[in-house]
């Protein structure tokens, strides 16, 4: 939100330096994300967060809540505003101006019909007001809702009343239905979106942006003022839907109070007035079904103290109602007059445009802000640091590490099947439902473990792994484990029958841990994460020749690629020789290996073989 300082001083003229403000933003209200010097102004950007955009998204929210927060003097603008003169009485059978509501999610719609006007250029303070902000100035009409918009926080409209056939209806779209916006957008609307209308066409986005048909323009004598409300959700959905964002839109779908419409068409009708003197105003048509209703909210200085953490003083708190004129009353304290009793309970009339004030956090909040959170001092709590055993995990603990002490390698397999007792939503075809055992998945995963057997280096696959299976009784914890030959699974609760009755008393010790994984192979070496290269050589050598004698020289001029192998894995005898087939693994920590590489390794190997008598690579 961009604010003019320049435009603030108009409501709080005793205001510090622009500079000054900094801090007093920063620490005491939202942040500065940007304070530019632009001519004889300074126009800060403010982030105003959510929860304050119902009434700081203007200059006169941001000006009421600095003079509150500085304890300065608020110019109020109403009584300086020009109250148009009453209308004529309108000739017999000329119609009023009349406003169908036809949609509960339009909270207070008010009209007013304004005849003999003239459009033209925007007084110069207007327009300077507007560029401050980074808006253009249109004409003096649309000006004048655009600086009752920046101004209170109210957004407003003007339609070209010549250009309206019949009432002005406030309903929801219908389906297909279509509006030109102003910006020449094409809309095609929904049931579900709010529009005004009159009895023949849509004139405007409800709360979001108006319509070609009915706009104002250089023709223009007579209009019709709008200033309404509408239900945030309803704006904010019609406008995600639509893709569009306008300063307007912003306003509503972050709420605003039906209470402010009022003062936004008291001010538009006297900036109207201001610029066409010669405008005739009609009566206002008020159109609230369901007024707002009064909030009371009720706390206590010592809930208020306990909350923040800081000891708070009952004049200080009165101090900050009165400054924010809060209408509050308060039952005696404990002792009648001790200022830190903090017995006394305030219950506060909470301002129509303060929405965000609901319950006694929200009051904290608002205390503790405006003494300042820099005192607030931080204090570490007392903390228990023993920690508290959970069974369930020091029980897949023990059983981990009793499975790994037993040679056993964990695996996590896929929770999701094609068939079960408990189907999920939104899934692959032949992924719908959950797993009703362990021993499926570990079967396929001991499957394509065992094809790299020989490439592992080991004798044989032993895994195992525990998760949650899912059944329509309820989920329930498993343990899975096995071999080639046979798979075991059984409940976590039964696995762990054989435990020591202390066994869970605290979670599987560390030192426990190192242990069990010296057992099963000592210190952990990383493997590389660059693919291997497997090759074969099958040598035809005279009979008597070992096999570790032709493993040797592989071995000698593999070079350090080689991780694994020479390995044997084939051995035959024809006629007065034998053949013997290895297998050589080739591996790199650094990089990918290439053919080329290996090739060369291969050519070595396969020439020292051939240096020997009667040797023969096949």
């Amino acid at each position: 939100m961009l604010i003019s300082y320049n435009w603030l001083k108009w409501y709080i003229p005793e205001a510090p330096d622009a500079e000054k403000f900094v801090d007093v933003f920063n620490y005491h209200l939202c942040e500065v994300e940007s304070l530019e010097k632009k001519g004889d102004d300074n126009i800060f950007d403010l982030k105003i967060l959510p929860n304050r955009a119902h009434d700081l998204l203007s200059h006169q929210g941001v000006a009421r809540e600095l003079a509150s927060l500085l304890n300065i003097k608020y110019v109020d603008p109403a009584p300086k505003y020009k109250i148009p003169p009453p209308a004529p009485k309108a000739p017999a059978g000329q119609a009023e101006l009349k406003i169908d509501v036809q949609s509960d999610k339009c909270r207070r719609y008010m009209g007013r019909i304004v005849k003999n006007i003239k459009i033209g250029t925007s007084p110069e303070w207007v327009i300077k007001h507007l560029e401050s902000i980074g808006q253009r100035s249109i004409n003096n009409v649309v000006d004048a809702a655009n600086i009752v918009m920046f101004d209170c926080g109210q957004p407003a409209h003007a339609f070209d009343l010549d250009k309206i056939q019949g009432d002005i209806i406030v309903r929801n779209g219908k389906d297909g239905e279509e509006m030109t916006t102003l910006d020449n957008k094409e809309i095609k609307f929904k049931s579900s979106n709010m529009v005004i209308s009159d009895d023949k066409n849509v004139l405007a986005i409800a709360g979001i942006k108006g319509g070609k048909i009915a706009e104002v323009d250089n023709n223009t004598k007579d209009i019709i003022l709008e200033v309404a409300n509408f239900n945030p959700t309803s704006v904010r959905k019609t406008a995600q839907a639509l893709n569009i964002f306008t300063d307007a839109r912003k306003r509503f779908e972050n709420d605003l109070s039906p209470e402010l419409g009022p003062h936004a068409m008291l001010e538009l009708s006297a900036l109207i007035l201001e610029m066409c003197p010669e405008a005739i105003f009609e009566n206002i048509v008020d159109v609230y079904p369901q007024k707002q209703e009064i909030r009371k909210l009720s706390f206590s200085v010592e809930k208020i103290s306990k909350i923040l953490g800081l000891d708070i003083s009952v004049s200080q708190v009165e101090d900050i109602l009165k400054r924010y004129n809060f209408e509050y009353t308060k039952t005696p304290s404990p002792d009648g007059h001790s200022p830190l009793a903090g017995g006394e309970e305030y219950v506060i009339t909470v301002p129509p445009m303060r929405l965000d004030l609901v319950i006694e956090e929200d009051m904290a909040e608002e205390i503790g802000r405006i003494i300042g959170y820099d005192k607030v001092k931080g204090k570490i709590p007392k903390i228990n640091f023993k920690t508290k055993v959970n069974e369930t995990y020091a029980k897949i603990s023990w059983a981990r590490n009793k499975l790994l002490g037993e040679g056993y390698s964990e695996v996590m397999t896929y929770t999701f099947c094609n068939s079960g007792e408990v189907e999920v939503m939104q899934s692959a075809s032949d992924k719908k439902f959950l797993r009703t055992n362990l021993t499926d998945g570990l079967k396929e995963s001991l499957k394509l473990n065992q094809l790299n057997v020989p490439l592992l280096g080991m004798d044989e696959i032993k895994i195992f792994e525990i998760g949650t299976v899912f059944k329509k009784s309820g989920e329930e914890m498993n343990v899975a484990y096995g071999n080639k030959k046979e798979v075991k699974e059984m409940s976590l609760e039964e696995f762990c029958k054989s435990a020591s009755p202390d066994a869970f008393a605290q979670e599987y010790p560390a030192s426990q841990r190192h242990r069990s994984q010296k057992h099963t192979g000592g210190a952990f070496k990383m493997w590389s994460l660059f693919p291997f290269i497997a090759r074969d050589i099958a040598v035809w050598v005279p009979e008597g020749v070992k096999s570790k004698d032709v493993e040797k020289i592989i071995k000698n001029n593999a070079g350090s690629l080689a991780i694994r192998g020479p390995e044997l894995f084939d051995e035959f005898k024809k006629d007065d020789k034998i053949s013997y087939a290895f297998r050589v693994v080739f591996q790199s920590f650094d990089r990918t290996l290439t053919d080329a590489e290996i090739n060369a390794v291969m050519t070595q190997i396969t020439n020292k073989i051939k240096e020997n008598n009667g040797w023969q690579v096949r």
